[in-house]
């Protein structure tokens, strides 16, 4: 079992469990974030939340980014500066719609989550955009050892 070191699971999900999930999103949860769409801005339901808690992976629960780190961007997204814990979120690049982003993936389930760009605030300069659709709000951390 592949475990982060903040004692999260992160062993891959197969695709039977992928598919066991999926079954609970919605069609436009399952457009984002098992092919890689994208919600239009300033219409997530997460964009204005301000609420200290922590965001998971809508698919799989992993924690991905926490309150403390989430920024008004002005983009019309949900900006965070850092994730809850680097090893939770995996970089790809992403070549598609005429220009080379750096995609970021739930690092457990694979599904979609948003980018990353270079123009965020300190401490780390960056801003991790992400769709609402892909984000489940929690007040408090899930049990790691839940899974």
């Amino acid at each position: 079992m592949a475990v982060s070191r903040s004692s999260y699971n992160l062993t891959p999900l197969t695709q039977e469990q992928i598919k066991k999930l999926a079954e609970k999103l919605s069609p436009a949860e399952r457009e984002i974030i098992l092919f890689q769409g994208t919600e239009r801005p300033f219409c997530g339901g997460l964009l204005n939340n301000k609420t200290p808690g922590i965001y998971v992976c809508r698919l799989c629960e992993l924690p991905l980014f926490a309150s403390a780190a989430k920024f008004e961007s002005g983009t019309g997204w949900p900006s965070f500066y850092q994730p809850f814990h680097p090893d939770h979120v995996r970089e790809l690049t992403d070549d598609g719609h005429g220009m080379v982003r750096t995609e970021i993936r739930c690092a457990r389930c694979g599904g979609h989550l948003g980018h990353i760009f270079e123009d965020g605030p300190r401490p780390t300069g960056l801003r991790y955009c992400l769709n609402s659709a892909s984000l489940e709000f929690r007040t408090a951390l899930p049990d790691p050892q839940s899974d």
